[in-house]
Parts: C-alpha cells; sequence; structure tokens
C-alpha cells in the first residue's frame, strides 16, 4: 500500500467529532457486565498460538508527516463511538479518539509499516507534554506524579522512528493512560515488540488500542482528575502476506508476567468487551471471517 509523504511546517490538523448520547447508559460504563466479559475473555487461550512552538526545517526528512490513504482509515478507524464523548484527532503517526470526560484515549489507531521502524526520530530528551487540541483540560505529566501508575503510550514511541515530529508527538497526553508499572514495562511492552516484528515479517499490519472500563466508579489520579482503566485491548489485523488474519488481547491493568497465549482473544470478543466496531471499512466477508478467529501466521 502506498504512503503519501507531505512535508509541513506545523502539527497536524485536528478534526473533531462530537458523539451524541443515548437513552442508555453507555457501555464502557456498564459495570458487572463488562467486568465478566473482561474476566472470561481475557483468560482465554489460544490452542495453536505459540508465537513468542518552533518552525520546522522542510529540508529536513525527520519533519515528514505521513498521513494515511483515505481508504485505508476507511480500515483502521473504529466505527463512531455512542454514548462517550469522542473528538478525533490525526498526528503524523497515529490517528486518537480522546476523551474530555476520562481525559484519556478512547482509542489509538496506526498503520505500522516496517519503514516507520527506522529513521531519524530520537527518544532521547523527548518529555511528556500536554496535547493543547484536546477538548477541555489538558493533562500534564505532572498528573502522574507519586500515582503509582506509569504514563503508558497506546501507540510506542518505538512505533515512531521515521520522524522526529512523529515520535514527539507520541508523547502528547492525548496518547497516554495510566497503567501499572509491571504491565507497561512488561507484557504490554512484549506485545509491542511482537507488533514490530510483524510489521517487518509481513510489511504492514493495523493496529488499535486503548482502555477498557467495566466499574460504574472509576480510580482517578493527579489534579486534572485522568481516570484509571481497569484493562486495555489491542487488535491488530495483517492483509499482507496473501492470508489475511487478525487478533484481539486483552490486558488487565494489573501486576503479572503471563504469555502473550493468556491474552489472546478475537476481534470479536474485544468488540464485545469494549462496545467498539474495529475494522468496520473491511469488505464484510472478510471481516466476518478474520475477527470471529484466531489465526495467527
Amino acid at each position: 500500500m502506498k504512503k503519501r509523504i507531505f512535508m509541513l511546517a506545523a502539527v497536524s490538523v485536528a478534526f473533531i467529532l462530537s458523539a451524541c448520547g443515548g437513552q442508555n447508559r453507555p457501555q464502557w460504563q456498564q459495570g458487572e457486565d463488562n467486568e465478566a466479559k473482561v474476566s472470561a475473555a481475557v483468560s482465554a487461550t489460544s490452542a495453536d498460538y505459540d508465537r513468542d512552538e518552533e518552525s520546522l526545517d522542510l529540508n529536513d526528512p525527520s519533519n515528514a508527516v505521513a498521513h494515511e490513504d483515505p481508504d485505508e482509515e476507511k480500515i483502521l478507524l473504529p466505527a463512531p463511538l455512542k454514548n462517550r464523548s469522542e473528538q478525533i484527532l490525526r498526528r503524523t503517526g497515529y490517528i486518537v479518539s480522546y476523551n474530555k470526560d476520562l481525559k484519556i484515549p478512547n482509542w489509538v489507531a496506526w498503520h505500522l509499516t516496517a519503514d516507520r521502524l527506522e529513521g531519524p526520530g530520537k527518544r532521547k530528551g523527548v518529555a511528556f507534554h500536554p496535547d493543547v487540541e484536546v477538548e477541555g483540560e489538558k493533562v500534564d505529566t505532572y498528573d502522574y506524579q507519586r500515582s503509582g501508575y506509569d504514563r503508558g503510550h497506546m501507540c510506542p514511541a518505538g512505533d515512531n522512528k521515521f520522524s522526529q515530529l512523529a515520535m514527539e508527538e507520541s508523547f502528547l497526553m492525548s496518547n497516554i493512560c495510566p497503567q501499572i508499572p509491571n504491565l507497561n514495562r512488561g507484557d504490554w511492552n512484549e506485545m509491542e515488540i511482537q507488533c514490530r516484528n510483524w510489521a517487518k515479517e509481513y510489511g504492514d499490519i493495523y493496529i488499535v488500542c486503548g482502555p477498557i472500563f467495566f466499574r460504574q466508579k472509576h480510580q482517578t489520579i493527579g489534579q486534572h482528575k485522568v481516570t484509571v482503566p481497569e484493562a486495555f485491548f489491542k487488535c491488530v489485523l495483517c492483509l499482507s502476506g496473501g492470508k489475511p488474519w487478525a487478533v484481539g488481547f486483552i490486558y488487565r491493568n494489573t501486576e503479572g508476567n503471563h504469555p502473550k497465549s493468556y491474552y489472546v482473544n478475537s476481534v470479536d470478543e474485544v468488540e464485545r468487551v469494549t462496545g467498539m466496531d474495529f475494522f468496520h471499512g473491511l469488505d464484510k466477508k472478510v471481516q466476518d471471517k478474520v475477527e470471529r478467529e484466531r489465526v495467527l501466521p
């Protein structure tokens, strides 16, 4: 698939979508039902899964801005959300659905290609910083201090080495969720590495991840009351290599050290837990097939 690369002198334009409320409680607040679904999903295993505001120099390739093709966005982005706040923000390396009420993303999605894993983007010296384009209060890094939670990337810095601007935008607080340190630095990080290996093997994959809530009352941290998720999801789709496949993962926001198979789910199962519709721009027959299976290469 071809990417279109543009040279820009400013941060990507933000598009705002507002979701209208419904008569029922938001699905992410439906307490015990969702907790039961998460409990069942997070323990599901697959028998056949054993794989382990300065101006920019326009002549500097590290400032290249990559935008998804509109047709690719139809595949990548989840369907518009209902019964919860949603603001769509397009960044150099990812797209985020931000929730101003929870002060964290609903989801973050990106098309990871092998060439995005190398380049001039350097993490050293890049600090977490507020996203001035989000609606409502602006979360800052101090909200996480002494909270007991890491600043957990949804789209990881390691997926944004192709551009210094992309690397810096990965540290926007709109791309961050409170994560237990053991999860962020352990099993979650291992899955990020696995996704990079898939991108190298197949050339490209589509990734969507974000928080899961199943309690009616949520813990918050910091002055801005950042909401702490009870779990996280990640869905991966590959359309390269001849045979399309997809897989979902659910991680409780707790300490633990488990093999990847412990977290494996079908995308359909993740959709039931989150109330979201992933990869809905796919051909319907392809979508139905790949989302009900846990088939991995």
